[in-house]
């Protein structure tokens, strides 16, 4: 078994995109700006995060018409220095609502949310570094 990707459903599928391709700068596999899906990778590393129209899922599955309510997922993004990559983000629009700041003695991580305010952690492992 293999993880391929985790999965976001979302009602604004474009707003979605833009931030996840211009903002976090994550590759779109297919340029499907308007959905119903698309899948993003980072640099490096196998999984990816795909965004899923809310909408197109709830035809498969009537529960999910209702609107989506409290945090139900984390999406976590390692960068090798996380203060340029932060600084590089907020200048693309996106807004920190924490950090960068140690988490712990081995990790530093800054939190954000998407469009759909999905949170976003992004972490600096300093272990690495050595």
């Amino acid at each position: 078994m293999e993880l391929a990707q985790v999965r976001l459903l979302v009602t604004d599928f474009a707003a979605c995109y833009r931030f996840y391709a211009d903002v976090l700068g994550l590759k779109p596999q297919s340029g499907a700006t308007n959905g119903p899906y698309e899948k993003f990778s980072p640099a490096a590393g196998a999984a990816g995060i795909a965004l899923q129209d809310r909408a197109t899922m709830a035809r498969v599955l009537g529960e999910l018409g209702d609107p989506a309510t409290g945090h139900r997922s984390l999406v976590v993004l390692r960068v090798d220095d996380l203060d340029t990559y932060c600084a590089r983000i907020v200048s693309r629009g996106a807004t920190l609502l924490h950090g960068p700041s140690a988490m712990t003695e081995r990790m530093r991580v800054a939190h954000l949310k998407d469009p759909e305010g999905n949170l976003v952690e992004l972490q600096e492992w300093l272990l690495l570094r050595c």
